[in-house]
C-alpha cells in the first residue's frame, strides 16, 4: 500500500473557494495523501466570523426563543459562496446540493438540535465540499469517531469502527472535530478539536506521517508580536511542545499529540498557503538531539500571583506543604509552579484562579501553618526557556540569568524540573516582552 500520510486543514486554509483550490493543489501533489480532515471555514479577515462561532450562536437564540434566521443566513451565504466559486472551475460541483443540506440542518437546529449536532456541522459541510472537489470519498465522523456515554472519547470502539470501514477505502475525507455515542448523538472535542480527529485517524490507519497544515509555517523560536522575525524551528519532541504550549505557544490542539506519540508517528506542521516551506517537524522523544547546548524556544504566560511563604525549620517540619496544597483544594484553586528552599515556598498561581480568594487563602494559612512571613507578588508573568540541548549542558541557567540581568530584569522566582529541559523564570508583567527579547538575542 505504501506509505500514507493523513493531513489535516485548518479553518484558514478553508476559508473560501480560493482555499479549497490552494487545499486541492496540495493534495494532489503527493498521492500519499490519502486521508483528509477539514475543519469548518475560519475567518477571511480580521472583522469575518468563524463559521463555528456563528453555529454555537444558533444554538443560543434557540435556547432563547429568539429568531437564529439572520445568522444562519450569514453561514449558508458562506457555504453558498464556496460552492458556486468553485463551480466556475470544477465542473464536479454542480451536482452538490449545498443548500438541501443547509435546509435539512436549519431544521433540526429549529427543532432544537443539541449544542454539538449543531457546532459539528462546519466540519460536515465542509467535508462534503471537499470531497466532492477532490473526488474522495465522503465519510461522516459519526461512524468512525467514538464517545461513551459520560462524553468522553472512546479509543476502544474507535478503533473498530475504523478497521471496519477503512479496510477498502483508499482515499476518503472524514470531518474533524466531531464523533457520535452508543446511541448515534454527535458529540465533538472541545474547540480545536479537528486536530484530534487528524491524529486519530493517522493512527489508526498507521500512517507515516500527519500534516496539519494552518496559516503558519511551524512553529517559531519565540512569540513574533514581541520577538522580530524570530527563527522557524525546524525539529521539536512531543516533550518540548507540551512545555511551550504549556506556556502559550499554541499552533495545534495540545491533546492531538498523544494518539500520533504513542504511534511514534511524526508531526509535520505546514502552512497552506506557503506550501513549499519545510515548516516543523514534531518528532519523538528519543529522536537525536540536534541542539546540543542550544535552547528550543521560549514562552510565557502573564497575569499570575506568587505567594511567597517562609518559616524557619520548614524543612523538617512534617505535612506543611500538604497543609498548603488542602488549603488550595478546598478553595478549588490549581497551581502552577511550587518553588521551595530550605524555610521557604512559593505558590504562582493564575490570577483568574484566585480571584476574590487571595484573602480566605491567606487567612487560613496563617491559622493552619503559622509561618513566620507571608509575601504576595501580584502582576507576575512566567517566562519559559525549552530546549532538550540544555539538558547537562554547562552554563545555560547562567547564561538566562545574565542576559535579563544585562536588561536590568528583576528575576523573582526560579524553577528547573527535574528533566533539565525547562527553566521558568517568574517576572514583573511590565518586564515580560524585554525578558523574551533578553533570552533571545542571548541564544540566537
Amino acid at each position: 500500500m505504501g506509505n500514507i500520510i493523513t493531513a489535516k486543514f485548518g479553518g484558514s486554509s478553508l476559508a473560501d473557494a480560493q482555499q479549497f483550490d490552494k487545499v486541492k493543489a496540495i493534495v494532489e501533489a503527493n498521492k500519499e495523501r490519502r486521508y483528509i480532515i477539514p475543519s469548518a471555514p475560519g475567518k477571511r479577515h480580521t472583522n469575518d466570523y468563524k463559521i463555528t462561532d456563528l453555529l454555537y450562536i444558533c444554538t443560543s437564540h434557540v435556547v432563547n426563543s429568539i429568531p437564529f434566521d439572520d445568522v444562519y443566513r450569514i453561514i449558508s451565504e458562506r457555504y453558498l459562496g464556496i460552492v458556486e466559486d468553485l463551480s466556475k472551475k470544477h465542473s464536479q460541483m454542480n451536482n452538490l446540493n449545498i443548500q438541501g443540506y443547509l435546509d435539512e440542518i436549519k431544521l433540526k437546529i429549529s427543532n432544537g438540535a443539541s449544542a454539538d449536532y449543531t457546532a459539528s456541522r462546519g466540519e460536515y459541510l465542509n467535508g462534503l465540499i471537499l470531497s466532492k472537489l477532490l473526488d474522495f470519498e465522503f465519510i461522516d465522523a459519526a461512524e468512525l469517531i467514538c464517545f461513551d456515554r459520560y462524553g468522553s472519547f472512546d479509543p476502544q470502539s474507535t478503533h473498530e469502527k475504523v478497521s471496519k470501514r477503512l479496510v477498502n477505502c483508499q482515499r476518503a475525507v472524514i470531518p474533524g472535530f466531531y464523533g457520535a455515542d452508543s446511541e448515534g448523538e454527535i458529540k465533538t472535542f472541545s474547540r480545536g478539536g479537528s486536530d484530534i480527529t487528524g491524529s486519530i485517524i493517522a493512527s489508526e490507519v498507521k500512517s507515516s506521517l500527519y500534516e496539519n497544515w494552518t496559516d503558519v509555517s511551524g512553529f517559531l523560536m519565540a512569540d513574533p508580536r514581541i520577538v522580530e522575525n524570530p527563527n522557524p524551528i525546524e525539529n521539536i519532541t512531543y516533550r518540548e511542545l507540551r512545555e511551550l504550549s504549556y506556556m502559550g505557544a499554541t499552533v495545534l490542539h495540545e491533546e492531538s499529540v498523544f494518539p500520533v506519540r504513542d504511534a511514534d508517528i511524526p508531526i509535520n506542521i505546514k502552512n497552506t498557503n506557503c506550501p513549499e516551506d519545510p515548516g516543523t517537524y514534531i518528532v519523538n522523544d528519543t529522536s537525536p538531539i540536534k541542539r546540543s547546548g542550544s535552547i528550543t524556544g521560549i514562552a510565557g504566560r502573564k497575569n499570575f500571583t506568587v505567594i511567597a511563604i517562609e518559616k524557619t525549620l520548614l524543612n523538617v517540619e512534617i505535612g506543611f506543604n500538604r497543609k498548603l496544597l488542602s488549603i488550595l483544594e478546598m478553595n478549588g484553586v490549581s497551581f502552577e509552579n511550587m518553588p521551595s528552599g530550605i524555610d521557604s515556598v512559593s505558590l504562582v498561581i493564575e490570577d483568574i484562579q484566585i480571584k476574590n480568594k487571595l484573602d480566605g487563602i491567606i487567612d487560613e494559612i496563617k491559622r493552619q501553618c503559622k509561618p513566620d512571613s507571608i509575601d504576595i507578588y501580584p502582576n507576575m508573568a512566567l517566562i519559559a526557556t525549552v530546549g532538550r540541548g540544555m539538558s547537562k549542558t554547562k552554563g545555560i541557567a547562567g547564561r538566562i540569568f545574565t542576559s535579563l540581568g544585562k536588561k536590568n530584569v528583576n528575576i523573582k522566582m526560579i524553577n528547573q524540573g527535574s528533566s533539565e529541559i525547562n527553566i521558568i523564570v517568574g517576572v514583573e508583567t511590565k518586564e515580560f516582552e524585554t525578558a523574551i527579547k533578553a533570552i533571545y538575542d542571548e541564544f540566537v
